[in-house]
């Protein structure tokens, strides 16, 4: 009987501390009852459970700095940017050529004065028109060729200030000159009365009395099979509306100086130039001075006509 007592005692010793191990190691202060190191649902001790997902997030040490993660919850930092080439800047583009002042196909007073400028240092021999054509462009070229200047034809602001410097402000007749070329120098026989002073060289007819020039206008002659006649002469007769009973042409403002030859209007020279000739006559171009002449010229008045 002793001997169940003591068995049974022990039992019961065993039992009970078999029973404050499985509890636990301590005691929460105040009799609240035991502490474990595990949450409810496995988390581990020192992890906080962010809402929603339920993954834990790393505790934080006493500076705030979050303890490191494990290894597996890591996130892979994303590669550098690749270091690419430079772009090389594009070539600029090219100036455009600046736009000439004057070229083929201008018509301006500008373009007057360039002829007549380029006309005083005997690059043109033409009388200004104010138009830029073939024969003004082979005049600024001729121009540019003996500055040293890029022969272009067209007058860019260098060609333009060069001339400028050569050459003086053209006047008001060299502008608006009455001939297509310089009158000749009279003939000493044009010199004394009212005189019809022409020259075949300079292709001009002078209106001259007592020496003094009153007018002056283009004219052409006959060809070398129909020559007009040379010498001094006299105005036998006029006629305003005249038509040639040879050659059934219209010859207005005629006046007859030898035989069938006569001073007169041309309407083929006014159209066609020098590249036509008369049978004989002298050919007025411009009607206007013709007709202006045809008034101021009596019968009898001298005529002449040299080289």
């Amino acid at each position: 009987m002793a001997m169940f007592r003591t068995s049974a005692l022990r039992t019961g010793f065993v039992a009970t501390a078999v029973l404050v191990v499985s509890v636990g190691c301590t005691v929460q202060p105040g009799g609240s009852g035991p502490l474990t190191d595990a949450r409810p649902g496995g988390t581990p001790a020192g992890a906080r459970v962010t809402p929603g997902n339920g993954t834990a997030e790393p505790s934080r040490t006493e500076s705030g700095e979050p303890s490191a993660r494990p290894a597996a919850d890591r996130t892979t930092p994303p590669p550098p940017p690749s270091e690419s080439a430079p772009e090389t800047a594009p070539d600029p583009a090219p100036e455009p050529e600046p736009e000439p002042l004057m070229a083929s196909g201008d018509e301006s007073e500008q373009v007057r004065e360039l002829q007549a400028r380029l006309r005083q240092i005997g690059h043109c021999d033409r009388a200004p028109t104010g138009y830029y054509g073939s024969v003004t462009a082979a005049a600024v070229s001729s121009f540019q060729t003996k500055r040293g200047l890029d022969p272009t034809g067209e007058t860019d602001a260098v060609t333009w200030e060069r001339l400028l410097a050569m050459t003086d402000r053209p006047t008001r007749d060299e502008l608006r000159p009455p001939t297509t070329k310089p009158v000749a120098k009279p003939d000493p026989r044009c010199l004394k009365g009212r005189v019809m002073c022409i020259s075949k060289n300079s292709r001009t007819l002078s209106w001259m009395v007592d020496g003094t020039v009153k007018s002056s206008m283009d004219v052409r002659f006959g060809s070398q099979y129909t020559p007009t006649r040379e010498g001094t002469f006299a105005v036998g007769w006029k006629s305003r509306h005249h038509v040639s009973t040879l050659y059934d042409t219209p010859m207005p403002y005629a006046m007859f100086f030898s035989g069938g030859q006569a001073v007169h209007y041309s309407a083929d020279f006014a159209a066609r130039g020098y590249e036509g000739a008369s049978h004989g006559c002298v050919n007025v171009r411009d009607e206007t001075k013709i007709a202006a002449l045809f008034d101021e010229v009596r019968t009898g008045d001298k005529v002449v006509i040299y080289w």
